[in-house]
Protein backbone atom coordinates (compact mmCIF):
# COMPACT_ATOMS: atom_id res chain seq x y z
CA UNK A 1 0.00 0.00 0.00
CA UNK A 2 1.32 3.48 -0.89
CA UNK A 3 2.64 5.68 1.93
CA UNK A 4 1.35 8.77 0.07
CA UNK A 5 -1.73 10.20 1.82
CA UNK A 6 -2.14 13.19 -0.51
CA UNK A 7 -1.25 13.93 -4.11
CA UNK A 8 -2.16 17.13 -5.93
CA UNK A 9 -1.53 16.91 -9.68
CA UNK A 10 -1.40 19.71 -12.23
CA UNK A 11 -3.29 22.24 -10.09
CA UNK A 12 -3.98 25.47 -11.99
CA UNK A 13 -6.01 28.31 -10.47
CA UNK A 14 -6.80 31.62 -12.17
CA UNK A 15 -8.28 34.82 -10.79
CA UNK A 16 -9.30 37.76 -12.99
CA UNK A 17 -6.09 38.99 -14.56
CA UNK A 18 -3.84 36.73 -12.44
CA UNK A 19 -2.77 33.08 -12.75
CA UNK A 20 -2.20 32.21 -9.09
CA UNK A 21 -1.22 28.55 -9.65
CA UNK A 22 0.12 26.90 -12.77
CA UNK A 23 0.51 23.11 -12.99
CA UNK A 24 1.46 22.72 -9.30
CA UNK A 25 2.26 19.24 -7.98
CA UNK A 26 2.48 18.17 -4.33
CA UNK A 27 2.89 14.82 -2.56
CA UNK A 28 2.56 14.32 1.20
CA UNK A 29 3.43 11.07 2.97
CA UNK A 30 1.48 9.56 5.85
CA UNK A 31 2.70 10.74 9.23
CA UNK A 32 5.09 13.39 7.94
CA UNK A 33 5.39 17.14 8.48
CA UNK A 34 5.55 18.71 5.03
CA UNK A 35 6.53 22.39 4.77
CA UNK A 36 5.33 24.66 2.00
CA UNK A 37 7.65 27.60 1.32
CA UNK A 38 7.59 30.53 -1.06
CA UNK A 39 7.46 34.29 -1.25
CA UNK A 40 4.22 36.13 -0.54
CA UNK A 41 2.11 35.70 -3.65
CA UNK A 42 3.83 32.43 -4.60
CA UNK A 43 0.50 30.58 -4.27
CA UNK A 44 0.91 28.67 -0.99
CA UNK A 45 -2.35 29.71 0.66
CA UNK A 46 -4.24 29.45 -2.65
CA UNK A 47 -3.04 25.86 -3.06
CA UNK A 48 -4.22 24.98 0.45
CA UNK A 49 -7.59 26.64 -0.18
CA UNK A 50 -7.98 24.45 -3.27
CA UNK A 51 -7.11 21.38 -1.19
CA UNK A 52 -9.51 22.22 1.64
CA UNK A 53 -12.47 23.09 -0.62
CA UNK A 54 -12.48 26.83 0.04
CA UNK A 55 -12.08 27.01 -3.74
CA UNK A 56 -14.44 24.22 -4.75
CA UNK A 57 -14.14 21.69 -7.56
CA UNK A 58 -14.74 23.30 -10.93
CA UNK A 59 -12.98 26.56 -10.01
CA UNK A 60 -9.54 25.07 -10.75
CA UNK A 61 -7.88 22.53 -13.04
CA UNK A 62 -6.08 19.40 -11.87
CA UNK A 63 -6.69 16.49 -9.49
CA UNK A 64 -6.71 15.98 -5.73
CA UNK A 65 -6.04 12.39 -4.67
CA UNK A 66 -6.50 11.65 -0.97
CA UNK A 67 -5.90 8.17 0.44
CA UNK A 68 -5.82 6.81 -3.09
CA UNK A 69 -9.15 8.28 -4.20
CA UNK A 70 -9.75 11.25 -6.49
CA UNK A 71 -11.72 13.92 -4.62
CA UNK A 72 -14.02 16.67 -5.85
CA UNK A 73 -14.63 18.88 -2.83
CA UNK A 74 -17.50 21.31 -3.30
CA UNK A 75 -16.75 23.15 -0.07
CA UNK A 76 -14.74 22.96 3.15
CA UNK A 77 -17.28 20.63 4.77
CA UNK A 78 -16.56 17.95 2.14
CA UNK A 79 -12.82 18.00 2.88
CA UNK A 80 -13.35 17.97 6.66
CA UNK A 81 -15.53 14.87 6.40
CA UNK A 82 -12.48 13.04 5.02
CA UNK A 83 -10.20 14.39 7.76
CA UNK A 84 -8.54 17.33 5.97
CA UNK A 85 -8.65 20.34 8.29
CA UNK A 86 -7.11 23.77 7.66
CA UNK A 87 -6.27 26.35 10.32
CA UNK A 88 -5.93 29.74 8.67
CA UNK A 89 -3.48 32.45 9.71
CA UNK A 90 -6.42 34.60 10.87
CA UNK A 91 -8.03 32.47 13.58
CA UNK A 92 -11.74 31.78 13.04
CA UNK A 93 -12.91 31.84 16.65
CA UNK A 94 -15.83 33.79 18.13
CA UNK A 95 -14.44 35.78 21.10
CA UNK A 96 -17.54 35.85 23.27
CA UNK A 97 -18.33 32.16 23.04
CA UNK A 98 -16.67 29.64 25.34
CA UNK A 99 -13.88 27.29 24.28
CA UNK A 100 -16.37 24.39 24.21
CA UNK A 101 -18.89 26.34 22.11
CA UNK A 102 -16.18 27.32 19.62
CA UNK A 103 -14.82 23.80 19.27
CA UNK A 104 -18.21 22.28 18.45
CA UNK A 105 -19.72 25.23 16.57
CA UNK A 106 -21.45 23.74 13.51
CA UNK A 107 -20.69 20.27 14.83
CA UNK A 108 -22.83 20.35 17.98
CA UNK A 109 -23.19 17.33 20.26
CA UNK A 110 -26.95 16.84 20.54
CA UNK A 111 -29.70 14.43 21.45
CA UNK A 112 -33.15 14.81 19.94
CA UNK A 113 -32.27 18.22 18.52
CA UNK A 114 -31.12 19.58 21.90
CA UNK A 115 -27.44 20.30 22.67
CA UNK A 116 -25.98 17.74 25.08
CA UNK A 117 -23.82 20.00 27.27
CA UNK A 118 -22.43 17.14 29.37
CA UNK A 119 -21.01 15.41 26.31
CA UNK A 120 -19.84 18.75 24.87
CA UNK A 121 -17.88 19.64 28.01
CA UNK A 122 -16.47 16.13 28.48
CA UNK A 123 -15.27 15.87 24.90
CA UNK A 124 -13.86 19.40 25.04
CA UNK A 125 -11.86 18.55 28.15
CA UNK A 126 -10.44 15.48 26.41
CA UNK A 127 -9.44 17.56 23.39
CA UNK A 128 -7.84 20.25 25.57
CA UNK A 129 -5.84 17.57 27.37
CA UNK A 130 -4.68 16.26 23.99
CA UNK A 131 -3.32 19.63 22.89
CA UNK A 132 -1.93 20.50 26.33
CA UNK A 133 -4.22 23.42 27.13
CA UNK A 134 -5.06 23.76 30.83
CA UNK A 135 -8.14 25.94 30.59
CA UNK A 136 -11.74 25.29 31.56
CA UNK A 137 -14.01 24.41 28.62
CA UNK A 138 -16.29 27.23 29.85
CA UNK A 139 -13.61 29.94 29.52
CA UNK A 140 -14.49 32.64 27.00
CA UNK A 141 -12.05 32.76 24.07
CA UNK A 142 -11.65 36.52 24.53
CA UNK A 143 -10.05 35.84 27.93
CA UNK A 144 -7.14 33.74 26.62
CA UNK A 145 -4.06 34.79 24.66
CA UNK A 146 -3.31 34.21 20.98
CA UNK A 147 -1.10 31.20 21.72
CA UNK A 148 -3.89 29.46 23.60
CA UNK A 149 -6.41 30.42 20.91
CA UNK A 150 -4.18 28.63 18.39
CA UNK A 151 -4.42 25.50 20.55
CA UNK A 152 -8.22 25.85 20.64
CA UNK A 153 -8.22 25.85 16.82
CA UNK A 154 -6.12 22.67 16.83
CA UNK A 155 -8.45 21.06 19.38
CA UNK A 156 -11.33 21.99 17.08
CA UNK A 157 -9.53 20.23 14.22
CA UNK A 158 -9.20 17.07 16.35
CA UNK A 159 -12.93 17.13 17.07
CA UNK A 160 -13.31 16.37 13.34
CA UNK A 161 -11.02 13.29 13.41
CA UNK A 162 -8.22 14.97 11.50
CA UNK A 163 -5.91 12.91 9.27
CA UNK A 164 -4.19 15.81 7.49
CA UNK A 165 -3.76 19.07 9.42
CA UNK A 166 -2.91 22.23 7.45
CA UNK A 167 -1.42 25.13 9.43
CA UNK A 168 -1.04 28.46 7.61
CA UNK A 169 1.61 30.60 9.37
CA UNK A 170 0.73 29.07 12.76
CA UNK A 171 3.41 30.96 14.72
CA UNK A 172 3.21 34.36 12.99
CA UNK A 173 1.47 36.03 15.94
CA UNK A 174 3.00 33.89 18.72
CA UNK A 175 5.85 34.68 21.09
CA UNK A 176 8.91 32.47 21.27
CA UNK A 177 7.63 30.19 24.03
CA UNK A 178 4.21 29.66 22.42
CA UNK A 179 5.86 28.99 19.06
CA UNK A 180 8.15 26.39 20.63
CA UNK A 181 5.19 24.67 22.34
CA UNK A 182 3.25 24.54 19.08
CA UNK A 183 6.18 22.99 17.19
CA UNK A 184 6.58 20.35 19.91
CA UNK A 185 2.86 19.62 19.61
CA UNK A 186 3.23 19.08 15.87
CA UNK A 187 6.04 16.59 16.48
CA UNK A 188 3.71 14.81 18.90
CA UNK A 189 1.00 14.59 16.22
CA UNK A 190 3.56 13.14 13.83
CA UNK A 191 4.36 10.37 16.33
CA UNK A 192 0.63 9.53 16.33
CA UNK A 193 0.67 9.10 12.52
CA UNK A 194 -1.07 12.38 11.69
CA UNK A 195 0.19 14.21 8.60
CA UNK A 196 0.77 17.97 8.73
CA UNK A 197 1.32 20.64 6.10
CA UNK A 198 2.85 23.81 7.53
CA UNK A 199 3.17 27.12 5.70
CA UNK A 200 5.81 29.26 7.37
CA UNK A 201 8.29 32.03 6.60
CA UNK A 202 10.32 31.11 9.68
CA UNK A 203 12.93 28.86 8.14
CA UNK A 204 14.47 27.91 11.49
CA UNK A 205 11.11 26.39 12.49
CA UNK A 206 10.92 24.46 9.23
CA UNK A 207 14.43 23.11 9.79
CA UNK A 208 13.37 21.90 13.24
CA UNK A 209 10.16 20.01 12.41
CA UNK A 210 9.80 19.37 8.66
CA UNK A 211 10.53 16.05 6.94
CA UNK A 212 10.03 17.49 3.44
CA UNK A 213 9.86 20.96 1.91
CA UNK A 214 8.07 21.93 -1.30
CA UNK A 215 9.06 25.32 -2.70
CA UNK A 216 6.67 27.40 -4.81
CA UNK A 217 7.67 30.44 -6.86
CA UNK A 218 5.34 32.56 -8.98
CA UNK A 219 2.59 29.95 -8.73
CA UNK A 220 4.75 27.05 -9.87
CA UNK A 221 6.42 24.10 -8.15
CA UNK A 222 10.19 24.62 -8.05
CA UNK A 223 11.34 21.55 -6.13
CA UNK A 224 10.64 19.25 -3.19
CA UNK A 225 13.50 18.60 -0.78
CA UNK A 226 13.95 15.74 1.68
CA UNK A 227 15.19 17.36 4.89
CA UNK A 228 16.83 14.08 6.00
CA UNK A 229 18.62 13.21 2.74
CA UNK A 230 19.33 16.40 0.81
CA UNK A 231 21.85 18.98 1.96
CA UNK A 232 19.13 21.44 2.90
CA UNK A 233 20.17 24.78 4.36
CA UNK A 234 18.20 27.99 4.88
CA UNK A 235 20.16 29.53 2.01
CA UNK A 236 19.17 26.65 -0.27
CA UNK A 237 15.49 27.18 0.53
CA UNK A 238 15.77 30.96 0.10
CA UNK A 239 17.47 30.53 -3.27
CA UNK A 240 14.57 28.37 -4.44
CA UNK A 241 12.00 30.84 -3.11
CA UNK A 242 13.41 34.01 -4.65
CA UNK A 243 15.21 32.57 -7.68
CA UNK A 244 18.56 33.99 -6.61
CA UNK A 245 21.03 33.82 -3.75
CA UNK A 246 20.57 36.33 -0.94
CA UNK A 247 24.15 36.64 0.24
CA UNK A 248 23.08 39.32 2.71
CA UNK A 249 19.74 39.15 4.53
CA UNK A 250 19.96 42.87 5.29
CA UNK A 251 20.99 45.50 2.72
CA UNK A 252 24.21 47.36 3.45
CA UNK A 253 23.93 50.96 4.59
CA UNK A 254 26.23 53.78 5.60
CA UNK A 255 24.12 55.82 8.03
CA UNK A 256 24.30 59.62 7.98
CA UNK A 257 22.95 60.49 11.41
CA UNK A 258 22.17 64.11 12.25
CA UNK A 259 20.71 66.09 15.12
CA UNK A 260 18.05 64.95 17.57
CA UNK A 261 14.57 65.30 16.05
CA UNK A 262 12.39 63.77 18.76
CA UNK A 263 12.67 63.50 22.53
CA UNK A 264 10.20 61.56 24.65
CA UNK A 265 10.55 62.56 28.30
CA UNK A 266 9.08 61.00 31.45
CA UNK A 267 6.36 59.22 29.45
CA UNK A 268 3.71 57.38 31.48
CA UNK A 269 0.64 55.53 30.23
CA UNK A 270 -2.12 53.67 32.08
CA UNK A 271 -4.27 50.81 30.82
CA UNK A 272 -7.36 51.80 28.83
CA UNK A 273 -9.75 49.79 31.04
CA UNK A 274 -7.86 49.34 34.31
CA UNK A 275 -7.04 52.78 35.68
CA UNK A 276 -4.60 51.46 38.30
CA UNK A 277 -2.49 49.45 35.85
CA UNK A 278 0.57 51.31 34.58
CA UNK A 279 1.58 50.14 31.09
CA UNK A 280 4.43 52.58 30.37
CA UNK A 281 6.58 53.64 33.29
CA UNK A 282 8.65 56.85 33.02
CA UNK A 283 10.12 56.13 29.56
CA UNK A 284 12.77 58.42 28.08
CA UNK A 285 14.10 58.05 24.55
CA UNK A 286 15.24 60.07 21.55
CA UNK A 287 15.52 59.78 17.78
CA UNK A 288 17.98 61.53 15.47
CA UNK A 289 17.67 62.58 11.85
CA UNK A 290 18.57 59.76 9.45
CA UNK A 291 18.68 57.20 12.27
CA UNK A 292 16.95 53.82 12.54
CA UNK A 293 16.25 53.08 16.21
CA UNK A 294 14.94 49.71 17.37
CA UNK A 295 12.78 48.72 20.32
CA UNK A 296 13.31 45.12 21.43
CA UNK A 297 11.29 43.35 24.09
CA UNK A 298 9.25 40.27 24.85
CA UNK A 299 5.51 40.13 24.18
CA UNK A 300 3.75 42.30 26.76
CA UNK A 301 6.79 44.47 27.41
CA UNK A 302 4.89 47.61 26.36
CA UNK A 303 6.48 48.28 22.95
CA UNK A 304 3.24 48.70 20.99
CA UNK A 305 1.52 50.57 23.84
CA UNK A 306 4.41 53.06 23.89
CA UNK A 307 4.30 53.60 20.12
CA UNK A 308 0.52 54.01 19.95
CA UNK A 309 0.42 56.39 22.90
CA UNK A 310 3.01 58.63 21.23
CA UNK A 311 1.06 58.52 17.98
CA UNK A 312 -1.93 60.65 18.87
CA UNK A 313 -2.72 58.87 22.14
CA UNK A 314 -4.09 55.93 20.13
CA UNK A 315 -3.68 53.77 23.21
CA UNK A 316 -3.99 54.38 26.94
CA UNK A 317 -5.44 56.69 29.57
CA UNK A 318 -3.94 59.33 31.87
CA UNK A 319 -0.98 59.80 29.53
CA UNK A 320 1.66 62.17 30.86
CA UNK A 321 5.10 63.28 29.75
CA UNK A 322 6.66 65.58 27.18
CA UNK A 323 7.23 65.32 23.43
CA UNK A 324 9.88 67.63 21.96
CA UNK A 325 10.24 67.76 18.17
CA UNK A 326 13.05 69.77 16.59
CA UNK A 327 13.64 71.55 19.89
CA UNK A 328 10.00 72.58 20.47
CA UNK A 329 7.43 70.98 22.74
CA UNK A 330 4.47 69.54 20.82
CA UNK A 331 1.20 67.80 21.65
CA UNK A 332 -0.14 64.72 19.87
CA UNK A 333 -3.60 64.69 21.44
CA UNK A 334 -5.17 62.73 18.57
CA UNK A 335 -4.14 61.01 15.35
CA UNK A 336 -4.96 64.01 13.16
CA UNK A 337 -2.69 66.22 15.26
CA UNK A 338 0.07 63.58 15.20
CA UNK A 339 -0.05 63.45 11.39
CA UNK A 340 0.09 67.26 11.19
CA UNK A 341 3.12 67.13 13.49
CA UNK A 342 4.88 64.84 11.00
CA UNK A 343 4.31 61.44 12.65
CA UNK A 344 3.30 58.20 10.94
CA UNK A 345 2.54 54.82 12.51
CA UNK A 346 2.58 51.52 10.60
CA UNK A 347 0.54 49.13 12.75
CA UNK A 348 1.52 45.53 13.48
CA UNK A 349 -2.02 44.47 12.43
CA UNK A 350 -2.29 45.61 8.82
CA UNK A 351 -5.49 43.70 8.06
CA UNK A 352 -7.57 45.17 10.89
CA UNK A 353 -6.01 48.59 11.42
CA UNK A 354 -3.68 49.35 8.51
CA UNK A 355 -5.88 48.85 5.45
CA UNK A 356 -9.44 49.02 4.18
CA UNK A 357 -9.34 45.55 2.63
CA UNK A 358 -12.53 46.00 0.61
CA UNK A 359 -11.18 49.16 -1.03
CA UNK A 360 -8.61 49.44 -3.80
CA UNK A 361 -4.91 50.29 -3.64
CA UNK A 362 -5.50 53.82 -4.94
CA UNK A 363 -7.91 54.77 -2.16
CA UNK A 364 -5.84 53.12 0.57
CA UNK A 365 -2.72 55.05 -0.43
CA UNK A 366 -4.44 58.43 -0.67
CA UNK A 367 -6.25 58.21 2.70
CA UNK A 368 -3.58 59.82 4.86
CA UNK A 369 -3.06 62.79 2.53
CA UNK A 370 -6.49 63.58 1.10
CA UNK A 371 -6.10 67.28 1.91
CA UNK A 372 -3.23 67.36 -0.61
CA UNK A 373 -5.59 66.07 -3.30
CA UNK A 374 -8.66 68.07 -2.35
CA UNK A 375 -9.91 71.39 -3.63
CA UNK A 376 -13.19 72.82 -2.30
CA UNK A 377 -13.94 69.46 -0.62
CA UNK A 378 -13.63 67.59 -3.96
CA UNK A 379 -10.89 65.01 -4.49
CA UNK A 380 -8.92 65.44 -7.71
CA UNK A 381 -9.20 61.84 -8.94
CA UNK A 382 -6.64 62.34 -11.71
CA UNK A 383 -4.08 63.49 -9.16
CA UNK A 384 -5.05 60.60 -6.88
CA UNK A 385 -4.31 58.13 -9.68
CA UNK A 386 -0.92 59.72 -10.35
CA UNK A 387 0.00 59.55 -6.67
CA UNK A 388 -1.07 55.89 -6.38
CA UNK A 389 0.83 54.91 -9.55
CA UNK A 390 3.94 56.69 -8.30
CA UNK A 391 3.74 54.93 -4.95
CA UNK A 392 3.07 51.60 -6.65
CA UNK A 393 6.33 52.03 -8.57
CA UNK A 394 8.31 53.27 -5.58
CA UNK A 395 7.14 50.40 -3.38
CA UNK A 396 7.34 47.81 -6.19
CA UNK A 397 3.81 46.61 -5.40
CA UNK A 398 3.03 43.54 -7.50
CA UNK A 399 -0.47 44.06 -8.86
CA UNK A 400 -2.22 44.24 -12.26
CA UNK A 401 -3.34 47.81 -11.48
CA UNK A 402 -4.04 50.27 -8.66
CA UNK A 403 -7.76 49.44 -8.75
CA UNK A 404 -7.04 45.96 -7.34
CA UNK A 405 -8.66 45.36 -3.95
CA UNK A 406 -6.04 45.20 -1.21
CA UNK A 407 -7.67 42.01 0.13
CA UNK A 408 -6.47 40.25 -3.05
CA UNK A 409 -2.81 41.18 -2.48
CA UNK A 410 -0.21 38.99 -0.79
CA UNK A 411 0.90 39.92 2.73
CA UNK A 412 4.13 41.50 1.51
CA UNK A 413 2.34 43.66 -1.04
CA UNK A 414 -0.30 44.67 1.51
CA UNK A 415 2.53 45.82 3.78
CA UNK A 416 3.98 47.89 0.94
CA UNK A 417 0.59 49.59 0.49
CA UNK A 418 0.54 50.47 4.21
CA UNK A 419 4.06 51.90 3.95
CA UNK A 420 3.14 53.79 0.79
CA UNK A 421 0.09 55.26 2.48
CA UNK A 422 2.16 56.71 5.30
CA UNK A 423 5.04 57.85 3.09
CA UNK A 424 2.50 59.85 1.06
CA UNK A 425 1.54 61.70 4.26
CA UNK A 426 5.09 63.14 4.29
CA UNK A 427 6.23 62.21 7.81
CA UNK A 428 9.44 63.26 9.55
CA UNK A 429 9.12 60.50 12.16
CA UNK A 430 8.01 57.03 11.08
CA UNK A 431 7.08 54.39 13.67
CA UNK A 432 7.11 50.85 12.25
CA UNK A 433 5.51 48.17 14.44
CA UNK A 434 6.53 44.66 13.29
CA UNK A 435 7.03 45.89 9.69
CA UNK A 436 7.88 42.44 8.28
CA UNK A 437 5.50 40.21 10.26
CA UNK A 438 4.12 37.38 8.13
CA UNK A 439 6.08 38.17 4.97
CA UNK A 440 8.79 36.21 3.22
CA UNK A 441 12.55 36.82 3.05
CA UNK A 442 12.44 38.37 -0.42
CA UNK A 443 9.73 40.85 0.52
CA UNK A 444 11.52 41.53 3.82
CA UNK A 445 14.65 42.56 1.92
CA UNK A 446 12.57 44.98 -0.17
CA UNK A 447 10.99 46.45 3.01
CA UNK A 448 14.46 46.88 4.57
CA UNK A 449 15.63 48.66 1.43
CA UNK A 450 12.67 51.06 1.66
CA UNK A 451 13.40 51.71 5.36
CA UNK A 452 17.04 52.48 4.54
CA UNK A 453 16.02 54.85 1.75
CA UNK A 454 13.69 56.74 4.08
CA UNK A 455 16.47 57.07 6.66
CA UNK A 456 18.88 58.29 3.97
CA UNK A 457 16.29 60.96 3.10
CA UNK A 458 16.64 62.27 6.66
CA UNK A 459 13.59 60.72 8.29
CA UNK A 460 13.81 59.41 11.87
CA UNK A 461 12.60 55.82 12.12
CA UNK A 462 11.55 53.79 15.15
CA UNK A 463 11.29 50.03 14.50
CA UNK A 464 9.56 47.57 16.84
CA UNK A 465 10.33 43.91 16.13
CA UNK A 466 10.07 40.57 17.91
CA UNK A 467 12.85 39.17 15.72
CA UNK A 468 16.21 39.96 17.31
CA UNK A 469 18.23 39.23 14.12
CA UNK A 470 16.08 41.83 12.34
CA UNK A 471 16.65 44.44 15.07
CA UNK A 472 20.38 43.74 14.98
CA UNK A 473 20.45 43.74 11.17
CA UNK A 474 18.79 47.09 10.43
CA UNK A 475 19.04 49.35 13.49
CA UNK A 476 21.70 51.93 14.35
CA UNK A 477 20.75 51.98 18.04
CA UNK A 478 18.46 49.80 20.14
CA UNK A 479 16.31 50.43 23.21
CA UNK A 480 15.19 47.39 25.20
CA UNK A 481 11.90 47.25 27.14
CA UNK A 482 10.47 45.06 29.85
CA UNK A 483 7.31 45.59 31.94
CA UNK A 484 6.75 49.05 30.46
CA UNK A 485 10.25 50.32 31.27
CA UNK A 486 13.36 51.02 29.19
CA UNK A 487 15.86 48.56 30.66
CA UNK A 488 18.78 49.22 28.33
CA UNK A 489 20.15 51.20 25.39
CA UNK A 490 22.72 49.61 23.09
CA UNK A 491 24.68 50.97 20.13
CA UNK A 492 24.75 48.78 17.03
CA UNK A 493 28.45 47.99 17.33
CA UNK A 494 27.98 46.58 20.84
CA UNK A 495 24.66 44.80 20.29
CA UNK A 496 24.33 41.01 20.47
CA UNK A 497 21.32 38.75 20.95
CA UNK A 498 22.66 37.71 24.35
CA UNK A 499 23.01 41.32 25.54
CA UNK A 500 19.51 42.22 24.33
CA UNK A 501 17.99 39.15 26.00
CA UNK A 502 19.70 40.11 29.26
CA UNK A 503 18.05 43.54 29.18
CA UNK A 504 14.73 42.03 28.06
CA UNK A 505 14.49 40.10 31.34
CA UNK A 506 15.54 42.98 33.61
CA UNK A 507 13.04 45.19 35.40
CA UNK A 508 15.07 48.33 35.89
CA UNK A 509 17.60 50.09 33.73
CA UNK A 510 21.18 50.29 34.87
CA UNK A 511 22.08 53.62 36.40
Amino acid sequence: MSDIILEMKGITKTFPGVKALENVNLKVRKGEIHALCGENGAGKSTLMKVLSGVYGHGTYEGDIIFEGKTCEFKDIKDSEELGIVIIHQELALIPYLSIAENIFLGNERQKGGIIDWNETLQRTQGLLDKVGLSESPNTLVTNIGVGKQQLVEIAKAFSKRVKLLILDEPTAALNEDDSENLLELMLGFKSQGISCIIISHKLNEIAKVADSVTILRDGQTIETLDMHKDAVTEDRIISGMVGRDLTHRYPERQPKIGEVTLEVKDWNVYHEHHADRKMIDNVNLNLRRGEIVGIAGLMGSGRTELAMSIFGKSYGKNISGTLIKDGKEIRNNDVTQAIKNGFAYVTEDRKNYGLILLDDIKRNISLTGLEKLTKSTVVNEHEEVLVAEDMRNQMKIKTPNILQKTSNLSGGNQQKVVLGKWIFSGPDILILDEPTRGIDVGAKYEIYTIINRLADEGKSILVISSELPEILGICDRIYVMNAGQITGEVERAEATQEKLMTYMTKHKAKV
